[in-house]
């Protein structure tokens, strides 16, 4: 597949995600570049989080978007919760159906390895399929740790690679670890990357053969 342009059109973009700091990390910087988009960024867990959901809360007003946050279970047994569960908590999460583009995890996630990253990829893969979420393109978080071997990193055969500039990455940084409060040595600011990754589709069709 050829590597996808940004659609001149953009209008109404959304970011599914498992966990508060999820949209910043992985897709933070595509957010940062697009502030004329109107972006809604839905969570899945961790409303319940007295830490966790206040950050979350400030952030999105700080970067001026709709942010909403649910709460699914995220305990650290991480028990597998149902496809149907999981596509629930996304629909509640998301105020509109319709999109021009939606960013979300990979069903094969971003390093080894979090189910619930896995579980909201198959969630919005499962969505789309059935028309319950329509959106021009998905884009999936291209990244991958070598097995746990090193911090995630873009995909070399990634649909599409943004190299974000200095600045805005300085700024997702600041966001990881000043709003989120994650130490500089966490792994969440050592895996913040420079270069954003995703695998993109424009159909579900298109999306299937990927995963086939």
């Amino acid at each position: 597949m050829k590597p996808l342009s940004l659609s001149t059109s953009v209008r109404n973009a959304a970011v599914v995600v498992a966990h508060p700091d999820d949209e910043i990390i992985w897709a933070g910087g595509t957010i940062l570049m697009h502030t004329e988009w109107h972006w809604t960024v839905a969570v899945l867990t961790r409303k319940s989080d007295p830490d966790r959901a206040p950050k979350f809360n400030r952030v999105m007003q700080e970067l001026r978007v709709d942010g909403r946050i649910g709460d699914l279970d995220d305990g650290p047994s991480q028990s597998p919760l149902t496809d149907s569960d999981v596509q629930d908590a996304v629909l509640t999460q998301l105020p509109e159906r319709c999109y021009d583009i939606l960013l979300t995890h990979s069903p094969y996630g971003e390093y080894t390895h979090h189910l619930r990253h896995e579980e909201t990829g198959r969630a919005v893969t499962h969505l789309w399929e059935k028309g319950q979420i329509n959106s021009k393109e998905i884009w999936m978080f291209a990244y991958e740790d070598g097995g746990g071997k090193y911090p995630p990193k873009s995909i070399a055969a990634a649909h599409k690679k943004i190299k974000l500039p200095e600045t805005i990455w300085q700024e997702k940084y600041r966001i990881v670890t000043e709003l989120y409060g994650f130490d500089h040595d966490s792994f969440e600011a050592q895996t913040t990357p420079k270069e954003e990754a995703f695998w993109c589709f424009r159909s579900p069709n298109q999306l299937h053969q990927w995963l086939s």
